[in-house]
């Protein structure tokens, strides 16, 4: 599959969740669905759970003072946003902001899978324990962040795909806790040689 063609299809599904062609409440409640946005052919993808309130207002992800940091991240291993694919795994924002319930992260992950199966991203990123615990729910953050993990993703159409994993903190909370933050870009540091080694 070219870029195009992957380009299309994240621009077909993205104009399902906009539609709001979703099977959850959530579609019908929030202010602008937020499907996710960056580079088709992306090597790394980044999941966080839900959107927040400026999302919701403006239609994108991690866009508040989470969005900022990432930026900041991506910059210190020399990415930009637009070289990578950031989403959500509730593509809708949750009503005050609340976590999302099991019903919603069902009914949200179809559509996720969508997403992966075309970008074959070399490196799923999770932003937080929330995501990281939609795929290992086993998994404590405060052991795994910044620990390569090898798991398997049943994709929409049923068939499975071997997927590397980099559970990361969410940004967040590094804006509450500044020794967070270095434990953040410490983990941030990794991501290129997590790359070569899968790449190898």
């Amino acid at each position: 599959m070219n870029l195009k063609q992957k380009q299309a299809m994240l621009e077909a599904i993205a104009d399902r969740i906009i539609n709001r062609e979703v099977e959850i409440e959530l579609a019908q409640s929030c202010l602008n669905p937020v499907p996710g946005e960056g580079n088709a052919d992306a090597e790394l993808m980044f999941i966080g759970e839900a959107p927040g309130a400026k999302e919701d207002k403006l239609g994108q992800p991690f866009m508040g003072a989470s969005g900022k940091f990432l930026g900041e991240m991506l910059n210190s291993i020399e990415l930009k946003r637009e070289d990578v694919f950031i989403t959500n795994i509730v593509k809708f924002r949750p009503p005050k902001n609340r976590d999302p319930n099991q019903a919603e992260i069902k009914a949200s992950m179809p559509i996720l899978f969508e997403q992966i199966a075309v970008i074959r991203p070399k490196l799923v990123i999770f932003l937080g324990r929330h995501s990281m615990n939609v795929f290992f729910p086993k998994l404590k953050i405060s052991e795994a962040h910044g620990e390569r993990i090898e798991g398997e993703v049943v994709l929409a159409d049923g068939n499975k795909i071997i997927q590397n994993f980099l559970p990361l903190y969410h940004p967040a909370a590094a804006l509450y806790n500044g020794s967070m933050r270095n434990t953040l870009l410490g983990d941030f540091a990794k991501i290129p040689h997590v790359l070569e080694l899968i790449k190898q």
